[in-house]
């Protein structure tokens, strides 16, 4: 019925809200502005590009975005870690296998290159590909068409191509692990992500933002950070970037009891005030049931009262 419609229209506008705070590029800084403008230039043409940056940096979300402001961003949009596959089975996720290509090959798999056909691929961790691999994706990026495995069917694609990788490829070009001429092929266009240490205030107005997408998304928990949290997370190098970041405001905001996160509570290392003892990592059910002992404890055993104060945190 038009209830139920626009209930569900509302939860779907919900949840495209809350992903989009989660997985949008955040970054007032000159070093991201670099990137916004590279993207601005990049994303109407058909063009390659290769996206350079140390893990947990958000290349992911560029490629994401170059596609969102392309031509093709009513096709699909695909993305395939080749980290996470072995050498054969990369070669069939990206350009499919034929029945009785190899063993266990029970039925026919159309490769990713052709679910991608009229949109965009981002091809995740390049640096990993197998070189028999590469060889087929320079053909690919050179024109040519591509057959599935154990399969005689040429097929042609149109599509856009992005790659991120956290190796040295010119590197590994000199050990002889990636083909000079398919990095050539890649980085048309090359954008850099700056790791957050050199991203200067934007790591705050990243934190801030997560605190608030989390707590729209747990109904309850702080609602801004404290002053010591502000310091900490200035003094801390995240190495592991704004992934890193993520994760540690998560955990924040599960763990938070008051208005504001604590530095304690983002679990760093030297985190909080000198000889503040940092909480051990916990699993989050984990955290969850030392929540609702400490509200028990608050009210003084008195479980009807404790639990008014937890349903009104749902």
């Amino acid at each position: 019925n038009l209830e139920h419609c626009e209930r569900l229209g509302l939860a779907n506008a919900e949840l495209r809200r809350r992903v989009s705070g989660q997985n949008r590029l955040i970054g007032p800084g000159p070093a991201m502005q670099r990137v916004f403008d590279q993207l601005a230039k990049v994303g109407p043409t058909g063009s390659t590009v290769l996206i350079l940056g140390e893990s947990g940096t958000g290349k992911e979300l560029v490629a994401r975005s170059i596609h969102d402001v392309s031509q093709n961003s009513a096709g699909p949009y695909v993305a395939v870690n080749c980290a996470a596959f072995s050498e054969s089975l990369l070669e069939s996720e990206l350009f499919g296998h034929e029945v009785g290509a190899f063993t266990g090959a029970d039925r026919r798999y159309i490769g990713q290159f052709e679910r991608a056909h009229r949109g965009t691929i981002f091809l995740d961790e390049v640096g990993e590909m197998s070189l028999g691999c590469q060889a087929k994706l320079l053909r690919i990026l050179e024109g040519h068409p591509f057959q599935r495995l154990g399969g005689s069917e040429s097929i042609s694609v149109d599509v856009r191509m992005s790659a991120a990788t956290h190796r040295d490829l010119p590197e590994l070009i000199r050990q002889r692990q990636f083909r000079e001429d398919l990095y050539f092929r890649l980085r048309v266009i090359d954008i850099h992500m700056p790791p957050l240490r050199e991203r200067g205030n934007d790591v705050i107005e990243l934190a801030s933002q997560f605190v608030e997408v989390y707590r729209s998304q747990m109904g309850r928990g702080p609602l801004r950070l404290s002053n010591e949290a502000i310091e900490a997370i200035r003094a801390y190098p995240w190495p592991g970037n704004v992934r890193e970041l993520k994760n540690a405001v998560e955990r924040a905001v599960v763990l938070g009891q008051g208005e504001e996160v604590q530095a304690v509570d983002l679990g760093l290392p030297n985190g909080g005030p000198p000889g503040t003892p940092r909480p051990a990592l916990i699993p989050l059910k984990e955290a969850e049931r030392q929540h609702i002992e400490y509200v028990l404890a608050e009210c003084g055993g008195n479980k009807t009262k404790a639990c008014g104060i937890l349903r009104s945190e749902e």
